[in-house]
């Protein structure tokens, strides 16, 4: 008898009708995040998302696209899916709300070898949770079956997110002065970045497992190298309808010292004050066990700073009011200096306790 053509393609690597019922789980998951604006259920071509005449006057769409990078691996050790999802929202709103952009969709894109319909439930159950925390609808994605292109148990992700603001309210650092304050939100530990120098350290030069214990750290590496990365969304919505932010940056990959850069004015340098915020253990073990310099740590990670806020002086005091009530553990961590030639766009003073076996 002949094979039926989706009999010989699932032959192949790729089930069509497991796709169909990974599609018919996430259904609830995905319809949860619905919020005003959408007009499409998914399983359509395309997310249909109406923006409302009458809620800006100037309007500017931001978006931006990322992935969470080789913290997959981890989520592979752990056997443990359900929040990666809110590191690959996370690393993609926290990048567009620097702008005093409001996420209002997000769509994802899964890959893998082999689909295992719970597993990936799983981590569409973790996208769902972040676009809930960052008050946004999943509207969309795409589910590739690749066989021969993964190895058994691998996946990739890589998340969409559109936002809007209106065009007089953005913020792009062009008013940033000398003299402004520098605030500090904390993360809520190493975030999604800097994993492949963590999965070094850790796995390779001193032969832990996830499952391993680890007593400076007060939990199983696994369960320290899992913690979601923090969306900021919700705290700075509410910032932004009172207080004018000059200036903000999500720490991500090159940490103080790549990041803030990117927000300051010509003629501007950041002065960080080490020492200024408390440091989770996660940091002092990367940096004592790696023997990693502090001037590496403040580049490949966030040092438990995971957003910062420039405000202009005479205010700090009120947004930091502000910062605690709203449940952020927030801390003056420099100011904004006048940057001479020759001067480092990032410079430090304080000191971060050298925790490195060799020195």
């Amino acid at each position: 008898m002949t094979k039926s053509k989706s009999s010989r393609y699932a032959e192949s690597g790729v089930d069509i009708d497991k796709a169909n019922e990974f599609i018919d789980n996430i259904k609830p998951l995905v319809a949860a995040t619905f919020q005003r604006g959408v007009l499409t259920d998914i399983g359509g071509f395309g997310g249909l998302f109406a923006l409302g005449g009458d809620r800006y006057k100037d309007p500017v769409l931001v978006s931006s696209t990322d992935g969470v990078g080789t913290k997959l691996k981890i989520a592979a050790l752990c056997n443990k899916h359900d929040t990666i999802g809110i590191d690959l929202v996370a690393m993609c709103v926290n990048d567009i709300i620097v702008s005093g952009a409001a996420p209002l969709f997000f769509l994802d894109y899964f890959s893998v070898g082999k689909l295992d319909i719970d597993m990936a439930t799983d981590v569409v159950r973790g996208i769902a949770k972040g676009c809930e925390i960052a008050k946004c609808s999943l509207i969309g994605g795409e589910t590739a079956e690749m066989p021969g292109l993964y190895q058994p148990g691998d996946y990739d992700m890589a998340g969409f997110v559109v936002g809007i603001a209106e065009r007089d309210k953005i913020i792009d650092g062009s008013e940033i002065k000398v003299g402004d304050q520098i605030i500090g939100l904390s993360s809520s530990g190493i975030h999604s970045n800097g994993y492949s120098l963590v999965r070094k350290i850790c796995f390779e030069e001193l032969g832990h497992t996830v499952d391993d214990h680890i007593e400076e750290l007060g939990c199983t590496l696994g369960e320290e190298l899992l913690k979601p990365t923090r969306i900021y969304v919700e705290t700075l919505l509410n910032l932004f309808k009172n207080f004018e932010i000059r200036g903000i940056v999500h720490i991500t990959g090159g940490g103080f010292t790549d990041n803030i850069p990117r927000v300051l004015p010509k003629g501007c340098k950041a002065l960080i004050s080490k020492g200024s915020w408390p440091i989770q253990p996660v940091f002092d073990y990367l940096q004592e066990k790696g023997n990693v310099s502090a001037d590496e740590m403040c580049r490949t990670f966030n040092c438990g700073i995971g957003m910062v806020l420039v405000v202009n002086s005479k205010i700090v005091d009120d947004v930091m009011q502000q910062l605690n009530a709203l449940g952020e553990s927030a801390h003056v961590i420099g100011e904004v200096a006048a940057r001479e030639e020759g001067d480092e766009s990032v410079e430090y003073s304080g000191y971060f306790p050298d925790r490195r076996k060799d020195s």
